[in-house]
């Protein structure tokens, strides 16, 4: 849980900084590295799953229906809230025992430890597709990439039955860590907002 959590904090950092990087004057409307959806679509899933779905699943409390239909980027200091945010949810898994059990889904119930490295990818990888969107560096260390890594690689299979990977992209063995997670997840790492 120590070096889960470290990686946990970590990518929640990077991700309240691209997200105060984004700023006001911003549009909301261009393409993202996530096919279909446009930045505002894809800021809105990141807010709700990286943080308040990040801190429920700690709770073991269901979100809120009022936060999944919520569009969390009408509001002028969405960034700041979205860090704010964050900060309570990586303090909710600060507890180890939080980290034990199981976490029940509504449909099915899967160990705590599973769910929480599941979301420390999401947040990795949904934070740099707003990044690579908004025009921003994403930087992650070598040590949270590879966890990155073996957990997309871990379950690449599943998220491409539900379509939430594309096909891998195929790179040379000599690409980057963070470069190998982004493509083994169906993310072309060159890509950049036309």
């Amino acid at each position: 849980m120590k070096s889960e959590y470290a990686h946990m904090t970590e990518c929640a950092a990077e991700a309240a900084r691209i997200a105060l990087g984004i700023g006001a004057e911003r549009p909301v409307a261009p393409a993202t590295p996530c096919g279909d959806w446009d930045l505002r679509t894809l800021i809105n899933h990141w807010v709700l799953y990286t943080s308040h779905g990040l801190e429920h699943r700690a709770r073991r409390t269901p979100l809120p229906d009022e936060l999944t239909a919520r569009d969390f980027i009408v509001d002028a200091d969405w960034a700041e809230q979205y860090a704010a945010q964050l900060d309570r949810a990586v303090a909710a898994w600060s507890d180890p025992a939080v980290w034990e059990g199981d976490i029940d889904l509504g449909h099915a119930s899967s160990p705590a430890a599973e769910i929480a490295e599941m979301l420390i990818m999401e947040t990795a990888l949904h934070s740099w597709d707003v990044a690579r969107a908004t025009g921003q560096e994403f930087r992650l260390s070598d040590g949270a990439a590879g966890y990155v890594l073996g957990v997309v690689d871990r379950t690449a299979e599943l998220y491409r039955q539900y379509e939430g990977f594309g096909d891998e992209v195929r790179l040379p063995g000599s690409a980057p860590v963070l470069a190998r997670a982004l493509a083994h997840s169906g993310r072309d790492p060159q890509w950049t907002a036309a």
